[in-house]
């Protein structure tokens, strides 16, 4: 028997926001570490557009998440 297409569309969906998740939370954590070494060493300029950047990024990885979440919730339906 062969598998649903749509339920493999779903899956590779999935992968792909899983892994695009990891991804921007590997890369907050690198904005974040090389921020606060920035402006533990005076360079107190660049606190805000890395405050702002790491905002953008946490938006993004919910909207993946919100996302997971509906593709999760109209397979099991």
């Amino acid at each position: 028997m062969k598998p649903d297409p749509k339920a493999r569309h779903r899956l590779t969906a999935l992968d792909g926001a899983i892994s695009l998740i990891a991804i921007l939370l590997i890369v907050q954590m690198w904005l974040l570490t090389s921020s606060l070494e920035a402006y533990l060493g005076g360079h107190v300029e660049v606190a805000l557009p890395s405050a702002s950047l790491s905002a953008l990024l946490f938006v993004a990885c919910f909207r993946l998440y919100r996302s997971i979440v509906s593709i999760d919730r109209d397979s099991t339906h």
